[in-house]
């Protein structure tokens, strides 16, 4: 997917307890999984059937103490429902964000 702003490198992967989470209240976080091929790819998402601009963030490996995951973690959202897109112009899912909770969606291969 083309973005029209420049990005930083992307971070080193991440290791077991080194990503905080912003949530509480009416915050919560998304973790959409993925696969080891969409290492650096961006998924994007955004409040469903609005035109807010959408959130994006990068699937990264997480290193865990019994594996490697690949996933997008994207902290704080508001609760509310959120589409995720495969591409530019079509949705992949629907899903509910809720406050004080975290969210998890495993990504169409």
């Amino acid at each position: 997917m083309t973005h029209t702003h420049e990005h930083p490198p992307l971070p080193a992967p991440s290791r077991e307890g080194s990503v905080v989470l912003e949530i509480g209240g009416e915050l919560g976080a998304l973790i959409i999984h993925t696969d080891g091929a969409k290492d650096g790819l961006e998924i994007e998402v955004s409040p469903t059937g609005t035109e807010a601009p959408r959130t994006h963030a990068a699937v990264r490996p997480r290193h865990l103490a019994d594996r490697t995951v690949y996933c997008v973690v994207i902290s704080p959202l508001p609760q509310g429902d959120y589409t995720i897109w495969r591409t530019a112009d079509t949705p992949e899912a629907t899903i509910t964000v809720r406050g004080g909770e975290v969210t998890e969606y495993r990504a169409a291969r």
